[in-house]
């Protein structure tokens, strides 16, 4: 099975449709909307859990001989960057809350 490079190109086009990464614009909030950490946090976990049910989906679909191996590939690997980001920021919290209970009153 040899994959093209067009292939390839229209197999990453469908991800990015899926994904739809939003714009900065786009993801300003109104006052009052929640628009804290703990809003930004719950987003960025809920997007990172969507990223792993297409990848499941797609692997899925693979199994089942109806999908593209492309497509696997992409999925898993925009579900593995959602997971590394919010093991960051985890990390970067556990990091500031040790810090601060570190500090002298």
């Amino acid at each position: 099975m040899s994959i093209g490079a067009l292939d390839a190109t229209k197999a990453y086009g469908r991800i990015l449709d899926a994904t739809k990464i939003p714009k900065i614009a786009e993801t300003e909030t109104t006052p009052g909307t929640g628009s804290g950490f703990g809003s930004m946090v719950e987003k960025l976990v809920s997007d990172a859990a969507g990223n792993m049910r297409a990848a499941e989906n797609a692997s899925a679909k693979q199994v089942a001989g109806k999908g593209d191996l492309i497509d696997v590939v992409t999925a898993v690997g925009a579900a593995e960057t959602a997971l590394d980001t919010v093991v960051a920021v985890r990390d970067r919290m556990v990091n500031a809350y040790s810090e601060i209970m570190r500090m002298q009153i």
